[in-house]
C-alpha cells in the first residue's frame, strides 16, 4: 500500500512529530510504501526528517499561512500526481499547510487523525487565561474570553470556513476525550485509536534515593510550577526526595527562580532538552513521573512513554491522561493544579519502595498490552481499510 503522510512540521520537535516519524517507519517495516510531507518550518534548531517539503516558518507570516498556504497546496499537487497514494493520512494542517490542502484530497482515500482540539480551538489548549477549561464554541467567544485579538478572531474564523472536512472518508482521534469534545462541536469521530509507543527495555531496579521524574516543556500549560510545590511539601515529611526535570522552554529560569524560593533548589535537576536515550537514562531513575499539566492533555504521551519504561504515574486528572492512568494499580489520577494532593499522591508511591515497584510493573503490562506501536499500527491500517472501501477501492 502507498501511504502519504501529511503533517505541519518535519522535526522531531513534539510527541505529534515523534509519532508520525514512528508510524511511517512501522509502516516501512510492513512493506508498505510510505513518505512524510511537512512544511521546512522549524519550530527548534532540528534536522528535518520527512521525505517532502513545502514553505513554512515560525515567523510573524505563519499567522498568513495558516488560513492559505499556496505554496502547500502547488506542492502537494505534485507529490500527489507522482506517488499517486492509495491512501493519505492526514494529522496536523492548521498550523502550516493550511486547509488549502484539503481539496486536493477528495479524490483519495483520505484519514483525518485528530491528535489535538486544534479543530475546535485556534489556540489548540482549550483552556480559558485563567486557567480553566473552556467550554465555549471557537468565534467571538474567543476575543471575550481573552484569548485571542479581534485580527486573531477573524483568521480564525476564516481557516475554520475553508476547512473541508468532508473530503475525509474516516476520522479518528487519539483517545475518547478527544472524541468526546469533537462530536460535542458538531465535528464527526469514527474512532479513538490511542498512540503507541516505541518499545524499550524495563528500567533498572529502583535505587535507594526516591526520585521524582518529570519529562516536557516548560510552558505554563505543563505544571511545573505546580509540581515544584508538592516537591516542596513532600521534602517537609521526606527530605530525601529529588526530582529531575528533563526539557526544556520559556519557563525554565521563572522555575529555577521558584524552586531557590521554596528551598528545594539543591534537591532538583534541570537536565535540559535530552536526546531519546539520554532521557530513558535520566528517567530510568526515577521511583514515579509526575504529568501535572494544568490543561485537559489530549493524549499525554510522555505518560505512556513512562509506563512502557515500567514507571508509575502520578497525573492530572483531565483529559486522555485519565484513559491510561489506573488509580492504585498503575499510578494515581489527582485534581489538576493542586500541589498539595499532588505531594500526598507522590508520597503514597515513593514512601514504599516495593509499593512503587509493583506499580511500575503493572504500569509496563498495561502498556505491552495497550500501547505498543504495532497495536497502534494494526488498528491505524485497519482504518485505512474502511478508507478504501467507502472510496469503492479493493484492500491493497
Amino acid at each position: 500500500m502507498r501511504v502519504l503522510l501529511l503533517h505541519d512540521y518535519g522535526t522531531l520537535s513534539g510527541g505529534a512529530e515523534v509519532m508520525i516519524v514512528a508510524l511511517r517507519d512501522a509502516l516501512r517495516r510492513r512493506s508498505h510504501e510510505a513518505i512524510l510531507f511537512t512544511s521546512t518550518a522549524l519550530p527548534l534548531p532540528l534536522p528535518l526528517v520527512s521525505d517532502q517539503q513545502c514553505f513554512g516558518t515560525v515567523s510573524p507570516l505563519r499567522r498568513v499561512l495558516q488560513a492559505a498556504n499556496p505554496h502547500a497546496a502547488a506542492r502537494l499537487r505534485t507529490v500527489l500526481r507522482e506517488f499517486r497514494p492509495d491512501v493519505v493520512h492526514v494529522k496536523m494542517f492548521l498550523t502550516q499547510l493550511s486547509p488549502l490542502v484539503l481539496p486536493l484530497l477528495r479524490p483519495f482515500p483520505s484519514l483525518l487523525h485528530v491528535i489535538n482540539y486544534n479543530l475546535v480551538c485556534p489556540i489548540n489548549t482549550k483552556t480559558l487565561p485563567d486557567g480553566t477549561p473552556c467550554r465555549h464554541r471557537a468565534g467571538i467567544a474567543c476575543h471575550a474570553a481573552g484569548c485571542m485579538s479581534w485580527p486573531g478572531v477573524a483568521r480564525a474564523l476564516v481557516q475554520r470556513r475553508l476547512t473541508a472536512l468532508d473530503v475525509f472518508d474516516r476520522v479518528v482521534s487519539n483517545s475518547e476525550w478527544v472524541a468526546r469534545r469533537l462530536r460535542a462541536e458538531g465535528i464527526r469521530v469514527d474512532e479513538a485509536i490511542p498512540n503507541g509507543v516505541p518499545m524499550r527495555p524495563p528500567r533498572p531496579p529502583l535505587g535507594t534515593t526516591p526520585v521524582v521524574g518529570f519529562a516536557g516543556r516548560l510552558v505554563p500549560k505543563k505544571g511545573v510550577d505546580v509540581l515544584l510545590r508538592a516537591i516542596a511539601l513532600l521534602r517537609e515529611r521526606m527530605p530525601e526526595v529529588r526530582l529531575i526535570v528533563a526539557g526544556d522552554g520559556p519557563e525554565r529560569i521563572g522555575l529555577e527562580r521558584l524552586a531557590r524560593e521554596l528551598g528545594i533548589r539543591d534537591a532538583v535537576e534541570f537536565a535540559g532538552h535530552l536526546a531519546q536515550d539520554e532521557m530513558e537514562r535520566a528517567l530510568g531513575t526515577a521511583w514515579v513521573q509526575a504529568v501535572p499539566s494544568r490543561w485537559e492533555e489530549p493524549f499525554g504521551l510522555v505518560a505512556a512513554e513512562a509506563m512502557m519504561r515500567g514507571t508509575a504515574v502520578v497525573a492530572s486528572a483531565g483529559g486522555g491522561l485519565a484513559e491510561q492512568v489506573v488509580p492504585g494499580e498503575t499510578g494515581e489520577l489527582v485534581p489538576s493544579g493542586d500541589a498539595g494532593a499532588l505531594a500526598a499522591a507522590l508520597e503514597g508511591v515513593v514512601r514504599d519502595h516495593g509499593h512503587a515497584e509493583r506499580l511500575g510493573d503493572a504500569a509496563r503490562s498495561r502498556a505491552l498490552a495497550e500501547l505498543t506501536i504495532d497495536r497502534h499500527v494494526d488498528r491505524i491500517v485497519a482504518a485505512y481499510a474502511e478508507c478504501l472501501r467507502a472510496k469503492g477501492r479493493p484492500g491493497t
